[in-house]
């Protein structure tokens, strides 16, 4: 389901190049635990296939340096805080904790990748979802401790952790991460027009064959887009979903997006998109602002007004539609504008 999700948001960008004149090279591979693909237009494949292949290259490095819950960088670091020691990182990691650290503040907490022991005490930190809820009484312990990446001490590149039942997860972070480095290493490449999709995060580069990108935004309920858009150069858009990873218990759906200050899966939101004009890092905010948005509920035109962020998408647990003005002039609604919209400034 998740796979066929992520093929029909590149659907609209592959058909009209069965037509164009133009080359356009595709690679795919699975990493970061979803479907990731590269679109180059313009190129010869000499000239594309081995840009595409760096990409992915860079991509399984990233997925390797830091997995969670399997041998790395980031669970050698997991394993030393809970032990109460202090390790030294390398400046990569020092790097990716210290922007963390930033956006979590931003967010007001809502964006938090301390709160990993939570994420595998709802079991998704996993490569099998969960069959059962988790024990009450672990969930009420970690509420008691409210580890989170505050508690981080960065010290150039030693760290360490005031609270031992800290640990650390970026998979709220890291494809975003991978999305800046994607655009960097193409443009070192020569490659000023690509499409990059990691698991419906996505960053334009230029245009295809001198048109813009266009993007599906997933439906949360339904099969294909609940709209399109089309993205200028450096634009990158981002989803967060209650579909994209959950399990059901008693009729009740339980995903894997946490309320840090509940303990709980977020259940009056079903899916909220996040588009990132171009500037610096556009790929890593549109990953990070999607998940606290998706948190904050209806609070979220308020806090995506502190995040600096204009174009907003959110689908509320009834289907309903709140989009920002911004978001709604470019939106192409799939089937007609859908009667449950909300237009906010």
């Amino acid at each position: 389901m998740r796979g066929r999700r992520l093929i029909l948001l590149f659907a609209l960008a592959c058909l009209l190049a069965a037509c164009g004149r133009a080359p356009l090279y595709q690679q795919q591979a699975f990493v970061f635990g979803t479907r990731v693909e590269v679109l180059i237009a313009g190129l010869a494949e000499a000239e594309a296939r081995p840009a595409a292949a760096a990409v992915l290259r860079e991509f399984d490095r990233l997925h390797r340096s830091y997995h969670a819950w399997q041998p790395s960088e980031l669970s050698r670091l997991n394993q030393a805080l809970t032990a109460g020691r202090s390790l030294t990182v390398t400046p990569e990691m020092a790097g990716l904790l210290a922007d963390a650290q930033r956006f979590s503040r931003l967010s007001e907490g809502l964006f938090d990748p301390g709160i990993g022991a939570l994420i595998a005490l709802w079991g998704f930190q996993s490569d099998q979802l969960p069959a059962s809820l988790p024990d009450a009484g672990a969930l009420a312990a970690w509420r008691a401790a409210r580890p989170g990446i505050a508690d981080l001490q960065l010290d150039k590149l030693q760290v360490s952790s005031r609270n031992a039942m800290l640990a650390l997860d970026f998979g709220g972070y890291l494809k975003g991460v991978a999305l800046d480095r994607a655009a960097r290493l193409l443009k070192v490449q020569g490659v000023h027009n690509a499409l990059i999709n990691i698991g419906g995060n996505v960053l334009a580069l230029g245009s295809k064959n001198g048109e813009r990108w266009r993007v599906g935004i997933q439906h949360p309920r339904q099969p294909g887009p609940l709209a399109t858009v089309e993205l200028d150069d450096g634009e990158a858009i981002g989803t967060s979903g209650d579909y994209q990873r959950y399990f059901e218990s008693h009729g009740r759906r339980y995903c894997h997006l946490l309320d840090p200050r509940s303990a709980q899966p977020v259940t009056h939101t079903q899916a909220l998109s996040v588009l990132v004009s171009a500037r610096p890092a556009a790929g890593m905010l549109s990953d990070v602002a999607s998940k606290p948005l998706f948190i904050a509920g209806a609070d979220w035109p308020r806090l995506a007004r502190v995040l600096q962020l204009e174009q907003v998408l959110r689908v509320d647990a009834e289907g309903r539609l709140q989009v920002s003005r911004a978001l709604h002039a470019r939106l192409d609604y799939v089937g007609g504008q859908p009667p449950a919209l909300e237009v906010l400034p």
